[in-house]
């Protein structure tokens, strides 16, 4: 059998196993929890296993847990009828019913409220529901794949996630790397986006400078694949030669690109080195997140997400 797992791009020995693993359960009718830091491409990893199962030709639904409250959530997930709450002014069919005889991905399940994920349960354990507001019973053919990048076993023993659930859910589990532990993959994917955004903003660059793959390298991509994406994407826009150089990177990548990989104990390691720059740049600017992602040359939103990540907000 031949498998087609678009946008998965991987020649490393973390990536390999991940694909070996797909190739496995694809076939299947497995529930597959995918684990992994954000932007570590475990939608991609989804759409995979849905595009070489037999369920191929149903319907690929995507619902993501964190974006709506829990009320609208229930709602997207089960559909309600007319008048079920404030608001419903009209039937609506909910994402189960729209996946069926198809795949339902269900990411971010870690942020699910307690009484979502009982709702969910059921499902999982009887294939039917009933919509907000109504007594009727709906039965579903689904497969679920699910996603987070949370410790749902953590989170099991805290009782902030039911543990039956996480049974039901870990039937098969697959943990996408981090960009940080696929470093013969960066080259890959860097060309991969340059080639995507060349032609999409028409731009004439070609290539990659030497001294910005050993920036990449170096770089402890804390925003994974997104975050090479996201710069790929920036230094195509900006760039006026055949080469991506340095000077189209944010001053965050510049910095690495002489960085020393430090593996004696008692150096610090390139997190520490990030954290220590972003934590300067905002003394400096008097802790003004705006002007010091202007600095940096990264967005506010970037550095928001990396002051999360290294406990700074404080």
């Amino acid at each position: 059998m031949s498998f087609f797992f678009p946008g998965i791009i991987g020649v490393s020995p973390r990536m390999q196993e991940v694909l070996r693993l797909l190739k496995l359960v694809a076939p299947s009718e497995a529930t597959v929890l995918l684990l992994g830091d954000t932007g570590t491409g475990k939608e991609l990893a989804a759409q995979a296993i849905h595009l070489n199962s037999s369920r191929r030709q149903g319907p690929f639904v995507v619902v993501n847990g964190a974006a709506l409250p829990e009320t609208l959530l229930e709602s997207e997930l089960f559909g309600h009828e007319r008048g079920a709450f404030t608001g419903a002014t009209s039937r609506k069919e909910g994402r189960f019913l729209l996946a069926h005889l198809g795949t339902l991905f269900l990411d971010e399940i870690g942020e699910l409220h307690p009484t979502t994920q009982a709702k969910i349960l059921r499902v999982l354990q009887a294939r039917e529901f009933e919509p907000l507001g109504s007594t009727r019973t709906i039965k579903v053919d689904v497969r679920i794949i699910a996603a987070t990048n949370r410790d749902l076993e953590g989170m099991v023993r805290s009782g902030s996630f039911r543990d039956d659930l996480f049974y039901r859910l870990h039937v098969f589990p697959i943990t996408l790397p981090p960009l940080r532990e696929r470093l013969d993959d960066i080259p890959l994917l860097a060309d991969y986006f340059l080639g995507r955004y060349r032609d999409k903003y028409h731009r004439p660059v070609q290539g990659l400078a030497p001294e910005v793959l050993q920036a990449f390298r170096t770089y402890p991509w804390p925003g994974n694949i997104r975050e090479l994406e996201n710069i790929i994407e920036r230094g195509v826009i900006v760039c006026q030669t055949r080469s991506l150089t340095l000077d189209d990177l944010p001053l965050l990548l510049q910095r690495y690109e002489s960085a020393p990989l430090f593996t004696g104990e008692g150096e610090p390691s390139l997190p520490e080195l990030e954290r220590e720059l972003i934590l300067r740049t905002l003394e400096k600017m008097s802790r003004n997140r705006r002007q010091a992602a202007e600095v940096l040359g990264i967005s506010l939103e970037e550095l928001n997400f990396k002051m999360r990540a290294y406990r700074l907000e404080d």
